[in-house]
């Protein structure tokens, strides 16, 4: 029987790997100690001799060369969150160690609420909330600008996990979907029913454009001011990547000159907003901490998807999420 261990974030931990899903671990393997903080496990790290999976999450020690000099029989790390960047190192691959993600699991929140935020958006019910506040008038039934969802012109920037579901649920509407994604063929735009545009053309074509861009050396900064002067009268701009993809001085001093563009954003840069960013200042800013992804109950889904990754790999079948460094070099 392996020999597991649990090591990441205290708060999170019995919300991803719940007792169910603990005693379920225990049941497959042998677990060598209770669920672990990195803290505790930096403090003892001769614990770390005889194990050969890891379980972990949010606040996961990042497995540099100290670290895997005491985990000589490591062979597989399962990560019930999302974005693996800062657990992995060159030494993590160089020792052969494998990882497998509940990157796919974070998706699903993340995407539900990208098609909130689109819905919204589409009513435009951010600036008419706005204006009723300060008015105390309702405007006349049918005055107020709104597109509206039937044959909303929509746009996806990049197609990885999240957009792809994200797609999944614009199945349900009458969207028509337009795409930048300089790695998508024009074959699989059309399989995916999306129509393949330039970036410059996603924003002036589409009245809801949606951010998600991995950000790499070559993505930081790449949406520009000129991006935002372009978009339709009354569109919707929202991130919910990074936010350093977008150049924010540039989105600012766009969206103060087009008051009509609503921006959600759930990820800014730096994150925070510095105290005297006028994003704070913006009515056509809707702030958001940070919470698209998986929180509350949602992180409880990753946990069980590690867990049924864990019965494959017993069962030496192919992983459904195991990520790889060629995959690893262009993922968020």
């Amino acid at each position: 029987m392996l020999n597991s261990l649990i090591v990441m974030d205290p708060v999170f931990v019995d919300a991803v790997y719940d007792s169910a899903a603990q005693a379920e671990i225990k049941a497959l393997s042998n677990l060598v100690a209770k669920p672990l903080s990195r803290e505790e496990l930096l403090a003892d790290l001769d614990i770390l001799n005889n194990v050969d999976v890891i379980f972990s999450g949010w606040k996961s020690p990042s497995f540099d060369e100290e670290i895997l000099k005491h985990a000589p029989n490591l062979k597989m790390v399962f990560y019930g969150a999302g974005s693996i960047k800062k657990l992995v190192t060159d030494s993590f691959w160089a020792n052969g160690i494998r990882v497998t993600t509940a990157n796919s699991a974070n998706a699903i929140p993340v995407a539900e609420f990208t098609l909130a935020c689109t819905i919204l958006g589409l009513k435009n019910t951010h600036a008419l909330h706005n204006q009723i506040q300060a008015t105390r008038v309702y405007p006349d039934h049918g005055a107020a600008p709104i597109t509206g969802g039937y044959k909303a012109k929509v746009g996806l920037i990049s197609l990885g996990a999240i957009a792809r579901e994200v797609l999944r649920l614009f199945t349900m509407f009458d969207y028509d979907v337009y795409v930048y994604d300089p790695f998508i063929s024009e074959e699989t735009a059309k399989e995916l029913n999306v129509t393949l545009v330039e970036l410059d053309e996603i924003f002036k074509l589409c009245d809801v454009v949606s951010l998600h861009t991995p950000l790499l050396e070559v993505t930081t900064g790449m949406i520009r001011k000129d991006h935002f002067l372009s978009m339709k009268a009354n569109s919707t701009f929202i991130n919910t990547s990074r936010g350093a993809v977008v150049n924010e001085p540039e989105m600012i001093e766009a969206l103060e000159n087009r008051q009509d563009i609503i921006a959600y954003l759930d990820v800014v840069y730096p994150e925070p907003p510095a105290q005297d960013s006028k994003l704070y200042d913006l009515d056509n800013v809707y702030l958001i901490p940070h919470l698209a992804g998986s929180l509350g109950n949602e992180v409880g889904r990753m946990g069980s998807l590690m867990i049924s990754e864990f019965k494959k790999y017993l069962n030496d079948e192919e992983l459904d999420y195991e990520v790889t460094k060629a995959m690893f070099e262009v993922m968020a």
